[in-house]
């Protein structure tokens, strides 16, 4: 089985390098085509360079790590963010269904409007606050005209690769005497690599079933917020003998109307999981868990 990955230099798609390895000859392409295979087309600004790579191809089943994630940048740059992440997954749909290719892509909380305080439900109404969410949304409702797709809605994505809130706190941290952080934005750190090995169990699973095709949301269990994120980080920082200027009872929080930034975030990115788990026979781990273990990885 042949799997093209696109998104190989981000957060997800280096781990999704791993987890998909075992499944197939794994083909894993980056924006920049002199560092691809072949030279071979990985960037989703490129819509005919991707078409053609598909086709050439001809994958069984083609993973979209890639998207525009600037969020604050896009309400700026609308018409790159759309190309990315509206008109790119419609390509890769198109392309997928005439090679026949499952297609797997990636999705998020900023879609829905973050009001009240229920997770929300894959079949729940959208309502995107900024540019970002709604050009996400574009990109699923686009590759849902495809039979053969899986779409995992995920959010505040981390990695221990690249750069992230936690490494941002500890060195914060550790430059200053106090940190102000954001309390009534809610939801569950997700780390790339629960996310890799969900979408592998998930792609097995759907070319034995087909029928389990569709829209599935995945994060780590359990919430918190940014400022709980932030104290949690630093406990676990504080454990590991890590020496901070700021302790994590001294995070102070503060609402979102006192950071503000070009895009609207949503107060509520809790979302509920509970069908990717009957469907696929899958728990998911306590944020707590991946981010501890996140800080085992970066501090020594």
């Amino acid at each position: 089985m042949r799997i093209l990955l696109l998104g190989r230099d981000g957060q997800l798609g280096w781990e999704l390098q791993r987890s998909l390895a075992p499944l197939g000859e794994l083909i894993a392409l980056g924006r920049n085509r002199a560092n691809n295979p072949q030279n071979l087309c990985g960037d989703l600004s490129d819509l005919t360079g991707l078409s053609d790579t598909v086709n050439r191809l001809q994958p069984a089943v083609i993973v979209n790590a890639a998207a525009y994630t600037a969020v604050d940048r896009a309400e700026s740059d609308i018409a790159l963010a759309q190309v990315v992440n509206g008109e790119a997954p419609a390509v890769l749909a198109r392309a997928a269904e005439c090679c026949q290719a499952w297609l797997l892509h990636y999705s998020t909380d900023y879609v829905f409007d973050g009001s009240g305080t229920r997770a929300w439900r894959e079949d729940d109404l959208c309502a995107p606050l900024s540019v970002y969410g709604q050009t996400k949304l574009d990109g699923e409702n686009a590759v849902r005209q495809l039979a053969q797709h899986l779409i995992l809605r995920t959010s505040w994505v981390y990695a221990a690769r690249g750069g992230n809130f936690a490494k941002t706190m500890l060195r914060l941290a550790g430059e200053r005497d106090s940190l102000r952080v954001i309390d009534d934005q809610h939801g569950a750190p997700t780390s790339a690599e629960l996310l890799a090995d969900v979408s592998a169990h998930a792609i097995r699973a759907a070319i034995k079933s087909p029928a389990v095709a569709g829209l599935y949301h995945c994060t780590a269990a359990g919430e918190t917020s940014w400022c709980g994120y932030a104290r949690f980080v630093l406990e676990q920082a504080h454990q590991r003998g890590q020496n901070l200027r700021v302790k994590a009872s001294e995070v102070c929080p503060i609402p979102t109307s006192e950071y503000p930034t070009p895009a609207r975030r949503p107060l509520n990115s809790r979302i509920d999981c509970t069908r990717l788990q009957t469907t696929f026979g899958l728990t998911l781990p306590p944020w707590q868990q991946g981010v501890a273990r996140m800080i085992q990885e970066i501090i020594p």
